[in-house]
């Protein structure tokens, strides 16, 4: 009777992350991120009340760690489309450097300490909106609007005006007439930006069976 010798041999692990700290910051999205802080502290300063730069601080900090939590969520579950387009293969998550779920915990955890900071730390009408944003943005956008409808980025490029209304709100703890036009201005910009991007990438967005304009009602329509 011969003896089979088994060798112990490395074998790989299964589910480990490869995520280094550069994909933690990408899952920020961090040039959506500079727009949203750029808009909320206009929404600030624009607001009548004294500057403060302790409390500003505090409060743009708060919103553009939410910005950051909406943008993690937004590659979690968006990850199946990602791996089909040029322009987002590379995000840690579809790249597979990152696991689904730590990208999900890492939104959720921000999106609390976020809201939980403003509201605590300056008032709770801002965190409230901006906690309305967060949501809107992955739930309504990125879960329901961005694969079912063209007009996806109409509706959801609500989530992306609201930073000057949660800025004024958090200077005067109120929203009013003046923070509601500066919610217009970019509610209004935001489509025919990504309409300009979906022309460019329409190939990408038809792989991944998003319904963009371009793919559902034809360059020309979109241009016009």
């Amino acid at each position: 009777m011969s003896m089979v010798e088994q060798t112990a041999t490395p074998t790989p692990e299964v589910g480990l992350s490869e995520a280094t700290a550069g994909d933690f910051i990408a899952l920020l999205k961090p040039r959506v991120m500079s727009l949203v802080v750029f808009t909320a502290f206009v929404g600030l300063m624009a607001a009548p009340t004294p500057f403060d730069p302790l409390f500003s601080a505090i409060a743009i900090l708060s919103i553009a760690i939410g910005a950051g939590a909406s943008g993690a969520l937004n590659m979690w579950y968006d990850a199946d489309i990602d791996r089909l387009m040029s322009r987002t293969a590379r995000r840690p998550v579809p790249a597979g450097r990152m696991l689904p779920g730590e990208a999900l915990g890492f939104g959720l955890v921000l999106s609390f300490l976020s809201v939980m900071t403003l509201g605590l730390l300056v008032n709770w009408l801002a965190a409230s909106l901006l906690a309305f944003t967060i949501f809107f943005y992955a739930v309504v956008y990125t879960m329901w609007l961005k694969r079912w409808t063209p007009q996806n980025i109409v509706i959801g490029g609500a989530a992306g005006a609201f930073p000057p209304v949660v800025g004024w709100a958090a200077a005067t703890g109120s929203v009013s007439l003046e923070s509601i036009i500066l919610f217009s201005i970019i509610f209004l910009w935001t489509p025919p930006h990504f309409w300009a991007l979906a022309l460019f990438k329409s190939g990408d967005y038809g792989r991944a069976g998003i319904p963009m304009m371009p793919n559902v009602a034809g360059e020309a329509s979109t241009r016009l």
